[in-house]
């Protein structure tokens, strides 16, 4: 067993319950061999077969990526158009594989907007693996934090206008049982690659309390042993929630 990883069984009873991804520097990478930047989304995609075994072999719960912001559609439309075929050919290409290791894939965001051939994979991967107990791997696809807010709040309006629900009566809890992941527990660590230090609408709502971790790693370089060296990071922080170090200790030692 190497030195990396003797550290995560060491850390192994402070994981993440659910890591997510913003999985950035594809373009870049591509750029940076002379390629074109599509080649660098689709080297990107055989990092996210690394992460999703590496998250299974670790217990992780959830894993969720942002595959496709609501604002990448203003990239240009030749790229666009490239990634939303990886996008059909990805998952056609994995669901059976993540079928087969017992991964219940998710896909939040506005998907109306993606063509209907896309549409149908989306909801065919998710009806394939729906009772799987394992990893549970969330596509953020056309997703951005605001909307996913806007669209809870406007179902919580239209109760009112219907008179089933009071304005009053309008909570946290409320808001969050009408968003896209309102099952899933909250994200314990964000991990952004490529170098940029911001969450770029994304899990706007959950990410209140998340640990952060940015790294210059590129996103196709993003291998087994950077994931743990963010997960390391993670399990040295102490987490309050609002209480005072000395106050989260002794709910530990309790």
């Amino acid at each position: 067993m190497s030195n990396n990883d003797q550290d995560i069984q060491r850390y192994r009873l402070n994981l993440p319950r659910h890591v997510c991804i913003i999985m950035d520097g594809n373009g870049r990478w591509a750029e940076q061999r002379g390629k074109l930047r599509i080649a660098g989304h689709r080297a990107g995609v055989e990092t996210v077969r690394t992460i999703v075994e590496a998250s299974g072999e670790y217990g992780i719960e959830v894993l969720t990526l942002f595959a496709f912001s609501s604002e990448n559609w203003r990239r240009p439309a030749q790229e666009v158009g490239m990634l939303m075929e990886l996008f059909v050919t990805a998952l056609t290409r994995e669901v059976r594989k993540l079928h087969r290791n017992n991964v219940r894939l998710r896909v939040i965001g506005d998907i109306g907007a993606f063509d209907t051939k896309l549409q149908q994979s989306i909801h065919e991967a998710e009806a394939l693996t729906r009772d799987n107990t394992g990893l549970t791997l969330v596509i953020a696809a056309n997703y951005g934090g605001r909307w996913d807010v806007t669209q809870a709040v406007r179902a919580l309006a239209q109760e009112v206008a219907a008179g089933t629900l009071n304005p009053a009566d309008i909570t946290e809890e409320r808001i969050q049982a009408r968003l896209c992941v309102r099952e899933l527990p909250e994200p314990d660590l964000f991990i952004r690659t490529g170098g940029e230090q911001r969450i770029s609408n994304f899990l706007l709502w959950q990410l209140s309390y998340t640990e952060l971790y940015f790294t210059d790693v590129l996103w196709p370089d993003f291998d087994k042993q950077a994931f743990d060296v963010a997960l390391q990071s993670f399990a040295q922080r102490q987490r309050r929630f609002g209480r005072t170090g000395n106050q989260v200790e002794q709910l530990t030692r309790a």
